[in-house]
């Protein structure tokens, strides 16, 4: 068997507003994501890891950050691991907020299965489906991690598993600080998947 590419969702960001931050730059992590991210961190110490790539995003390259010194690997800035695109970025977004039931918004939910509120999900399988294979290439025949987002993460499981696109995003399986790991075979061709939850005992309850 060959190597494996561990999709890392990264920890708790600070965010008592509930806004949704998406795309926006200067989102740092929480104490308790960086307890997240360090418990990753201490996790990886058994994987044979050759290369790690992040979002550029802040909260995913902090999360990378305690990766990068246990293993003594540079962090490569991977763009195309960054969170899906979506129109109501910057809002306050949560059970109750009222934002989908404005009529501004509906303009933009007339189609779930593309999703018309955001990036469309074939496009997020194309480029995290590219950047799994650069984290393949990268990794020289080791295993890789590469830190990137809960919505990127589980629609490329989604394809990869064979699920439909249309989802609850409330039964998605992909906590905070979540690995979603893809076995390649050895022609380096997506085999197996598997989930782990390295930073379970400090989810929010």
């Amino acid at each position: 068997m060959g190597n494996t590419v561990h999709f890392l969702r990264h920890g708790e960001v600070e965010n008592p507003e509930k806004i949704l931050y998406g795309r926006q730059p200067g989102w740092r992590l929480s104490t308790r994501g960086q307890e997240m991210a360090l418990a990753v961190a201490e996790w990886s110490k058994s994987l044979n890891l050759g290369a790690l790539l992040a979002s550029p995003l802040q909260r995913a390259q902090e999360t990378a950050a305690p990766l990068a010194l246990a293993h003594g690997l540079a962090i490569t800035t991977e763009p195309r691991l960054i969170e899906a695109a979506n129109v109501f970025e910057g809002r306050k977004f949560e059970l109750g907020s009222g934002v989908l039931m404005h009529p501004s918004s509906w303009r933009h939910l007339w189609n779930p299965w593309r999703p018309s509120w955001g990036e469309p999900y074939e496009e997020q399988v194309s480029r995290m489906l590219a950047s799994l294979f650069a984290a393949r290439d990268a990794a020289s025949g080791k295993d890789a991690i590469a830190v990137s987002h809960q919505l990127p993460i589980w629609i490329l499981r989604s394809a990869v598993e064979g699920r439909s696109m249309l989802h609850d995003p409330r039964k998605r399986q992909c906590t905070l600080a979540s690995v979603t790991s893809f076995v390649l075979d050895d022609e380096g061709m997506i085999a197996d998947t598997y989930y782990t939850e390295p930073a379970r005992h400090l989810l929010p309850h």
